[in-house]
């Protein structure tokens, strides 16, 4: 009984010791308010705090939190879409996702936006990532089967009984057109973790920090598998841009994914890990 009693209090401490090595970040300006070049200051701090990868993460996750919603903020900024190519100022959620693995690997804004065109466009045949409308990853389910940086762990978390997998070709609508003018489909085979489905089990099988990407059934029609995503830290809290709260959000992952008592949000759930590009 003492015994248990004694790992229940390391157990505490250990979630507050955890938490209180990011507690820095509060002290920090809030990132959305910063200019590019007051970035370049802020960046290198959280590489002296956090030389690990996933801890800066975590750190950079919760510094952000707060960011003002806006939807589709990302761009080539030429041709189709003249958004910017990065930016901190305003987040949707798959921009929160892959700005802030941008700002773990940099020491710099021009550092940042270099490295999210290599996240977030797909290379040529030499291995070169150029910002172009056609070659971006549009598609959460594509980027998770075939990117290197973040990588599905579905299987990994749950056992098969508990998955279900979707046959689909991406980008491809029910009537046989293209859901985006990409001159690209894919034909995939998806694993995910039905919600109703979803344990304290599989989560405590997760990494301190990894990515959630949402399913949504109604979109399958569109070619479309995910509908939103974005961190797990600890197995339990959600950090994601929100299009009902209008900024990004620290909430508890179960509670997000019950919009009432008898009806959930999404009908499955992916997980995925992150791996830091190569130097």
């Amino acid at each position: 009984m003492y015994y248990k009693f004694f790992l229940a209090i390391l157990s505490v401490y250990g979630v507050y010791a955890d938490q209180s090595s990011y507690k820095w970040t509060e002290s920090l300006p809030d990132p959305w308010t910063l200019s590019n070049e007051q970035l370049d200051i802020y960046l290198p701090r959280f590489h002296k705090m956090h030389p690990d990868y996933h801890e800066r993460l975590i750190a950079l996750n919760l510094w952000r939190v707060g960011t003002p919603y806006g939807i589709f903020c990302l761009g080539e900024e030429q041709g189709v879409d003249t958004d910017p190519i990065i930016r901190f100022d305003t987040s949707d959620c798959t921009v929160h996702v892959l700005t802030t693995i941008a700002l773990a690997e940099s020491n710099s804004f021009q550092h940042a936006k270099d490295v999210m065109i290599n996240i977030h466009y797909k290379p040529d045949q030499y291995g070169t990532s150029t910002p172009n409308y056609r070659s971006r990853w549009h598609f959460t389910s594509d980027r998770l089967l075939n990117h290197p940086n973040t990588i599905d762990i579905t299987s990994k978390v749950s056992s098969p009984k508990n998955l279900e997998t979707i046959n689909i070709e991406l980008n491809k609508k029910k009537n046989g057109s293209q859901f985006l003018d990409l001159g690209w489909t894919s034909v995939e085979s998806i694993d995910y973790i039905p919600i109703e489905k979803l344990s304290d089990d599989m989560l405590s099988n997760l990494p301190s920090i990894c990515g959630a990407a949402f399913v949504k059934k109604d979109y399958f029609k569109n070619g479309i598998v995910i509908a939103h995503e974005g961190y797990v830290l600890n197995g339990k809290d959600l950090i994601h841009a929100s299009s009902i709260e209008k900024k990004t959000v620290n909430v508890d992952l179960f509670s997000f994914l019950k919009k009432d008592d008898k009806v959930f949000r999404f009908d499955g759930i992916m997980f995925f890990d992150l791996k830091q590009r190569r130097k």
